[in-house]
């Protein structure tokens, strides 16, 4: 939640940037094949960027067993290629002030942000025997060995999961059926939100209805935790 909509915010500001400078924007998105790592229906994805980051143009590159998935076959690489220039298209003709700015949906939208964030980083930093769980719970050991990446799986030769890169951790969780940074610390989110603002239960419903960017987090998660099996795991 919290990477989604800090990203959201920062294109925004990118396109203000360029909009002031002259300058005509492109912005390069890297998705990959699980909503970690920026997947999801690339549809979706392309209508749910603010409106003033697409202008006519977008670029994306498609990562993974993606490649073969999407356009292995001529139908359905035609298929693929033709949703994301629809997608392009509608959202260049887009030209309303993005939501989220300045307004209640982004308040809470922040709100809902910072406290999965918390949840989220409580889990992964907040006890000392995380490490040997996920260690123990997933396969990572074998996905490291495998020569199939372009990249070690960790940036320097520790077991911190801060220099493990994003592909084994995804993957990982992926493999034991968790999908862990797919969903986790969102339901406490909106748990927290309901008991605090009872108010903003309705705002949350309303930006699902109006809101194309909550929408599309919303479809994504719930494909994730359709995926998540606690008993596997």
């Amino acid at each position: 939640l919290t990477s989604m909509w800090s990203l959201y915010g920062a294109q925004i500001a990118l396109a203000g940037v360029a909009r002031e400078a002259g300058v005509r924007l492109r912005l390069f998105h890297g998705r990959g094949g699980t909503v970690g790592r920026g997947g999801g229906p690339a549809h979706q994805a392309i209508l749910a960027q603010p409106a003033v980051s697409i202008d006519g143009a977008i670029r994306l590159t498609e990562q993974g067993e993606m490649v073969a998935a999407k356009f292995g076959q001529p139908a359905s690489a035609h298929r693929n290629l033709e949703t994301v220039v629809s997608a392009t298209i509608a959202a260049s003709l887009d030209r309303a002030a993005p939501l989220g700015v300045d307004d209640r949906f982004g308040s809470v939208m922040a709100e809902l942000s910072e406290r999965s964030m918390a949840a989220y980083r409580t889990l992964v930093y907040g006890d000392p025997s995380f490490i040997e769980f996920f260690r123990a719970i997933t396969p990572i050991a074998e996905i490291a060995r495998l020569n199939i990446g372009s990249r070690p799986a960790s940036r320097t030769p520790s077991n911190r999961i801060e220099d493990l890169r994003a592909i084994p951790w995804v993957f990982g969780w992926s493999q034991c059926r968790l999908s862990i940074p797919g969903w986790y610390g969102v339901g406490s989110a909106l748990d927290a939100l309901a008991a605090h603002e009872p108010d903003a239960v309705d705002v949350v419903r309303d930006m699902h209805t109006r809101w194309p960017f909550f929408r599309s987090i919303v479809s994504n998660m719930g494909m994730v935790l359709a995926k998540t099996d606690l008993a596997i795991a």
